[in-house]
């Protein structure tokens, strides 16, 4: 493993997703400037996470076809000029194209950033996917804290200021992977470039709904654990912000953990048996009546769900040979992505039933899921079935 890539990688996206973790943070004070309804600044959120939706997949398909050393670093800009931008539009519409742009650079970056970290793995793909996932993750947990602070000291004309350091970091890596010094070995592009041949569709797509379901719960759980710190559990707002960093810090262990499982051991079975362990901790997670009892069983929650991270994305690699970007852009993105509706999805179940049940709901994801990952073949099974058959 490359370890230098891969870490210029990690920072790359953590930068990326900081982009995604801030905007959010940025309506209470988009809200008053531009007179917006709380369905507007809705749509300032959403028109960013379409955006990159959408064409995730299409960046990963280019990607496959074309070499693209600068697009990493190019797409950090993008998604960093674009949320720079949010601050300083003066009218709504501009607000919601600087947010799509936002959200197509951070699109552009990660099939073709998976694409790479798979390039410069070596024969610990796993290993270095999940160090990649934990760069998102910090991201997505700094976006909030940089935002706060860059607004807190010029207002919105701080986003300006957010902008800067991923700027910076998109030049490092642009340098870092177009310098001649800095290419790959032969053996390493043409693995890269491969023509794809057969692919494993079928398991694939069950994978993907795999990472749907990981995705639903995960959003779930990290949208509604603080409501439930403060409503069921009856505590302050910094104990449900306090269970949250527990849960993201379980999360970031769990997954450096399964990297280094998947590159010894079978991915479809870490999947089918993580999944296996979430299904008992959710009702025992809700049976607890003190803070500290809960608080307890969010860590292991954390560990199970956030061990088959790498496993899954690797394995949708291996699945489709010679497609590593548009597997990538599918399980980074759009599955990941969709997993998003479960939010206002336990929303509506709350408001009607309470957090309790909402949260109770949630046991059907890693039971679903981990029935179809039982069905998941090892890849080179997979590929010599669909040899045979030809």
């Amino acid at each position: 493993m490359n370890r230098r890539q891969i870490t210029l990688l990690t920072l790359a996206h953590m930068f990326t997703d900081i982009n995604q973790g801030a905007l959010p943070a940025l309506l209470p004070l988009l809200i008053p400037r531009h007179g917006l309804s709380y369905a507007a600044a809705a749509a300032v959120v959403f028109s960013s996470n379409i955006a990159s939706t959408v064409v995730q997949p299409a960046f990963g398909h280019l990607a496959d076809r074309v070499s693209w050393p600068w697009l990493p670093s190019a797409a950090l800009a993008m998604a960093c000029l674009g949320l720079g931008m949010t601050g300083l539009a003066p009218a709504y519409p501009l607000l919601l194209l600087s947010a799509m742009a936002c959200g197509v650079g951070v699109a552009a970056f990660h099939p073709v950033g998976a694409q790479l970290v798979n390039l410069h793995a070596g024969d610990r793909k796993a290993g270095a996917m999940s160090i990649f996932g934990v760069g998102g993750t910090m991201g997505f947990t700094l976006g909030p804290i940089f935002a706060a602070l860059a607004t807190g000291w010029w207002g919105l004309d701080g986003t300006a200021a957010l902008a800067g350091p991923g700027c910076l970091m998109a030049v490092i890596t642009a340098w870092a992977f177009t310098h001649k010094s800095k290419q790959v070995s032969d053996r390493g592009r043409a693995t890269s470039t491969e023509k794809p041949g057969r692919a494993a569709w079928g398991p694939f797509l069950r994978l993907a709904g795999t990472v749907v379901g990981r995705s639903m719960l995960f959003f779930g759980l990290n949208t509604f654990i603080p409501l439930y710190w403060i409503n069921v559990l009856h505590q302050s707002e910094r104990a449900g912000a306090t269970a949250l960093t527990v849960f993201a810090a379980s999360t970031v262990v769990g997954s450096l953990a399964g990297g280094r499982l998947a590159d010894r051991h079978s991915k479809p079975r870490i999947i089918f048996f993580s999944y296996l362990a979430v299904i008992p901790m959710i009702p025992v997670f809700l049976s607890m009546s003190t803070p500290l009892a809960a608080l307890a069983m969010l860590v292991p929650m954390g560990l199970g769900m956030s061990v088959p991270y790498s496993a899954m994305i690797v394995l949708g690699q291996s699945y489709l040979p010679g497609r590593i970007g548009l597997s990538s852009g599918v399980t980074l993105g759009l599955a990941i992505s969709l997993g998003g509706i479960a939010a206002p999805i336990l929303g509506m179940i709350a408001d009607a039933h309470g957090l309790h049940t909402a949260l109770a709901t949630t046991l059907v994801l890693p039971i679903v899921s981990a029935a179809v990952a039982w069905t998941l073949p090892e890849p080179e099974a997979a590929l010599a079935r669909l040899a045979s058959r030809s």
